[in-house]
């Protein structure tokens, strides 16, 4: 029926026109003649989506704007990170192989053998090539030689802006935690499920960091293409309408690298403590932390400084010619060392080891007075809440030695890459901020730190100083903070949690969904801003400190920089840029290109 092929055809494209938008038409035949049935919308899938908004622009059906508009951050979002097969994943539903569910804090999706310990997960991954799920109660920060050697990250206990979730982003490793319904048992090596379903190490696991859903044994994967020319040529449209600056947050050079590729225009946080994590310097750290003097303090801060020297020299050189945010030592340092539990755990055994003669005597004492020196220590450093003692600023003007060294470590690693040819802008974070007088104190300490490194440089090398708007104190204050930073930048993972007084790593596996549930909290604030109480606190702090330093650049380096819909508050806010992690980078620009063009309509 040739004619009423063409008839078809040429009733297809009209509709398009008509609609704008790619149709799913229904039709019939009868006695060859041709009805039309029904016309709708047609579905697709991220790939399609993209595709078909760039070449329907193209086609001038519908205009470069309506394009981006069209695209959603979950289409960008796919292209990140590798997905389960849809059809394996309903194959698993049917025959219960789905066995929890968590908190989906990292996207994509991970096949491995489950380990529950950080260096067999290094060990299996670096030597036997295995491919490991890392399983954890709470992974320690020290555990993260183990989770960057894993394929994914699934925990029993934690929330979005824990540590896991944290790392896991950053890295762009697929990141499942609180999932309270799993029994973690590190000791037996197994965890149990609410159904008593018992997994031991070894035994394979499939997870989803994108929906939460862990299931047993391998789920087939799918992966996007990120070079797919329509999903470039569609975020460099959507570059275009953005007014919103898009950083990233990077630790090293690797990670710099990624966000640069991404689209990134700086580095908007850089957190040091995270390179003092690393397995080799953690000795030195944890030296440095126990010495019984200034002079001994100072000989182990001299091997750090040389480390550090050369992770910023690395940063430089990944983000060339592009600003690089880096934040002074913040976490308490009883984080560097081992926990008060395990410290006590390993006494015990060493003592009863002793007393039944089970080993080298010499040996036990010596290990026995090295582990309770550590915990003379760690319980010298106990506080009732760690998370609001001596850290941040406080703590840098305690150790003063500690961030002069990071000082210097910046500087010198700026003049030797000044002389490589390599563009650097450094900018000195300070955190935790609550009074202008810390900033001030703490800022004359570094200057004069840095002008002797460039006195003995003989180098003029332009940086900047600033500090983190994360306490409610200092948005209140932020025209007196203003008078010694040249930059704010709002952490607005300390900033919700000290305005909520809401534990973050407790509150999303405990009563927040509960809140949610009953209505008390619409979204939870972990995840976007919440607008009406932390939001009128950044819009505070924004305005206050515009008033003392008309061009101030304020910025957002928390977890929120990669959520939508506090991209698009941070937008009406007048920022000047949001920061995330280097895999939330694409979603970051399209969505500050839809608060653009959200804005532009209303206008209208």
């Amino acid at each position: 029926m040739p004619r009423v092929d063409k008839q078809l055809r040429r009733i297809g494209r009209t509709l398009e026109k008509h609609y704008r938008d790619v149709q799913d038409i229904e039709f019939t035949i009868e006695r060859g003649k041709l009805w039309m049935l029904q016309t709708r919308d047609a579905k697709r899938t991220a790939q399609a989506a993209i595709r078909l908004a760039v070449e329907l622009a193209k086609e001038r059906l519908v205009s470069k704007a309506e394009a981006v508009r069209r695209v959603t951050p979950e289409h960008i979002d796919y292209f990140l990170h590798p997905q389960l097969d849809a059809a394996a994943r309903s194959a698993a539903k049917e025959e219960g192989t789905l066995i929890a569910e968590g908190l989906n804090v990292s996207p994509g999706a991970a096949i491995g053998q489950i380990v529950f310990d950080a260096d067999v997960a290094e060990h299996w991954a670096q030597k036997l090539k295995k491919k490991v799920i890392l399983v954890r109660p709470e992974p320690r920060p020290d555990d993260v030689h183990g989770m960057l050697a894993a394929q994914g990250v699934l925990t029993s206990h934690g929330g979005r802006t824990s540590h896991a979730a944290l790392v896991a982003r950053q890295f762009g490793i697929p990141a499942v935690v609180g999932v309270v319904s799993l029994e973690v048992d590190v000791q037996r090596r197994q965890m149990r499920t609410s159904t008593g379903k018992v997994l031991k190490e070894g035994d394979w696991l499939s997870i989803d960091g994108g929906t939460g859903e862990v299931y047993a044994g391998e789920l087939a994967t799918v992966v996007p293409d990120v070079t797919d020319p329509y999903f470039v040529e569609l975020l460099s449209w959507a570059d275009g309408f953005r007014r919103l600056g898009v950083w990233a947050n990077a630790d090293y050079a690797r990670d710099a690298e990624r966000a640069r590729k991404f689209g990134a225009a700086g580095i908007g946080l850089c957190r040091t403590e995270h390179m003092f994590f690393e397995a080799e310097r953690l000795p030195v750290v944890q030296s440095m932390i126990l010495a019984r003097s200034t002079e001994q303090r100072a000989q182990h801060l001299a091997k750090l400084l040389p480390m550090q020297r050369g992770d910023f020299v690395g940063l430089f050189q990944a983000i060339d010619g592009l600003p690089v945010t880096i934040r002074l030592i913040d976490p308490p340092l009883h984080e560097f060392l081992p926990s008060h539990d395990e410290l006590q755990k390993a006494i015990v055994e060493l003592e009863t080891r002793l007393r039944l003669s089970y080993g080298d005597p010499e040996a036990l004492e010596a290990e026995l007075r090295a582990k309770r020196k550590v915990l003379d220590s760690v319980e010298a450093m106990r506080e009732q809440n760690p998370m609001l003692g001596l850290r941040g600023v406080r703590l840098g003007i305690h150790m003063p030695e500690l961030v002069r060294m990071q000082m210097r470590a910046i500087l010198e690693a700026a003049c030797e890459c000044v002389r490589e040819g390599v563009k650097v802008k450094p900018k000195i974070m300070i955190p935790l901020v609550s009074t202008s007088a810390e900033l001030q104190l703490q800022r004359a300490l570094l200057e004069e730190e840095a002008q002797e490194v460039l006195k003995e440089q003989g180098m003029k090398v332009p940086y900047q100083f600033g500090t983190m708007i994360e306490v409610p104190r200092a948005a209140l204050i932020a025209d007196r903070i203003a008078e010694f930073a040249e930059f704010f930048s709002f952490g607005t993972n300390d900033l919700t949690q000290t305005t909520f007084a809401i534990s973050r790593d407790d509150a999303e596996t405990g009563f927040l969904s509960e809140y949610m549930q009953k209505g008390i909290l619409t979204r939870n604030p972990f995840a976007t801003i919440d607008q009406e109480g932390v939001g009128y606190l950044m819009e505070l702090g924004v305005k206050l400190g515009r008033q003392t330093r008309k061009k101030l650049e304020v910025g957002i380096c928390g977890e929120h920089g990669g959520d939508p819909a506090s991209i698009a508050f941070c937008h009406r806010l007048g920022l000047d840029y949001v920061s995330c992690s280097p895999f939330r980078v694409p979603v970051a620009r399209l969505a500050a290109a839809h608060a653009a063009l959200g804005e532009l309509k209303d206008q209208r």
